[in-house]
């Protein structure tokens, strides 16, 4: 049995390469760019006014209270206004190109109008309420390198320079799988000696969240169809993700349906809790890369974050984020594992504190729903209260 460390790098070790895609922008939300973004033009591409106002030529102002006489409108959109008489204005619009002869807004509110005049009530300073060409980004200039996730703030930067498609980085074909006679779909009412599925869904929802839609099959307690429709999936998908059937029971048949089917075992047990069963594969002629995790709701939570995660992470070019919080009670590991306890963070004295969860154990889900993440506990260590301790993160909202 590995170390859970060890697991861990085994797991990286087989990350994947699926290449890019191009695809619409209005899609892209949440991909991983996997293009370099340059600007096509200056920004801004011309001077132009942040301010509702006149423009005049500075070198005009002699003070306060004089007049300039309107000589035109500028609009935002429309084509560049000259000045021609440099003692009277025009009126600007914010966003409009700065008129040709002027070099400086003053806003209305400092201004007085009379007749079709305007009187300047306030100081002037050269250049004022102005933003210069190219004060931003050159042409040319790189805005964006791949391995970006895009968020709301990329796609307003790649439908600037005019990306109506972007090229992303492909996402692989995952199969969630459950396992098990005791299993009933969520619209049924199970039978005293049966469940709901409520793995295959946390992790048809986990998977929505990197983009990737899932499809959930399950697989009854029977050697035979269960290496016949696992010999299908592996053809069919980059991924594999089952929960349960890789423990000791008499009814655990997956590991033995792997081997007959040429899935490799890089390994099979980890030295942690929760999740200890883990088996993990590769068909090296399907390229196809198999997640088992064991069928316990809180094992399968935890092993997802854990392993897939980081490995998905990583065959899409970007790196996982580490995360420490203070523990905000003391806590001893007298066993020989990795421990993942599950946590509550809020904030203290300005530091993210984590309290621990009373739980029942690796079926939990009440336990698992209150989580915000799980701390790290190494074999026989003993954390004193106010330890940094490392996190592993399982909401994007709360406290964390």
């Amino acid at each position: 049995m590995i170390t859970f460390d060890e697991a861990l790098q085994k797991v990286l070790g087989h990350s994947q390469n699926y290449g890019d895609e191009f695809i619409e922008l209005t899609k892209s939300h949440g991909r991983i760019l996997a293009e370099t973004i340059v600007a096509d033009r200056d920004f801004p591409p011309f001077d132009r006014s942040t301010k509702d106002g006149i423009a005049i030529r500075f070198d005009a102002f002699n003070g306060q209270n004089q007049r300039f006489k309107v000589s035109g409108i500028a609009q935002a959109g429309s084509p560049q206004l000259v000045l021609d008489d440099t003692v009277s204005c025009i009126e600007v619009m914010t966003g409009a190109i700065i008129p040709k002869n002027t070099d400086t807004v003053v806003m209305y509110e400092h201004t007085t109008k009379e007749d079709e005049a305007f009187i300047i009530n306030e100081p002037v300073k050269k250049g004022q309420n102005i933003h210069y060409q190219a004060s931003d980004v050159h042409q040319e200039e790189v805005l964006l390198h791949p391995g970006v996730k895009i968020t709301a703030a990329e796609i307003g930067v790649l439908a600037t320079v005019g990306k109506a498609t972007v090229s992303v980085k492909k996402l692989p074909k995952v199969a969630v799988i459950s396992t098990g006679n005791e299993l009933v779909d969520v619209d049924k009412t199970p039978l005293p000696f049966q469940i709901r599925k409520s793995n295959s869904y946390s992790l048809f929802s986990l998977l929505e969240n990197e983009k990737i839609e899932g499809d959930i099959h399950h697989l009854l307690d029977e050697p035979s169809a269960i290496k016949q429709r696992l010999e299908q999936l592996v053809k069919e998908y980059d991924v594999l993700l089952l929960s349960g059937g890789v423990s000791k029971g008499k009814y655990d048949f997956l590991p033995e349906a792997f081997d007959s089917l040429g899935v490799e075992k890089v390994f099979h047990k980890v030295l942690q809790r929760p999740g200890k069963p883990f088996w993990f594969g590769k068909h090296e002629q399907q390229k196809t890369t198999v997640f088992s995790f064991p069928g316990n709701p809180v094992s399968t939570f935890v092993n997802y974050h854990l392993y897939f995660k980081p490995w998905l992470n990583k065959t899409l070019g970007i790196d996982t984020t580490h995360f420490a919080v203070f523990l905000d009670e003391p806590y001893t590991n007298s066993t020989d594992l990795t421990l993942f306890i599950g946590v509550t963070l809020k904030l203290k004295e300005g530091k993210l504190a984590a309290n621990t969860i009373p739980t029942t154990g690796s079926g939990d889900l009440l336990a698992l729903a209150k989580a915000n993440g799980f701390v790290k506990v190494l074999p026989k260590e003993e954390i004193p209260k106010g330890k940094l301790v490392p996190f592993i993160p399982t909401r994007n909202n709360g406290a964390v």
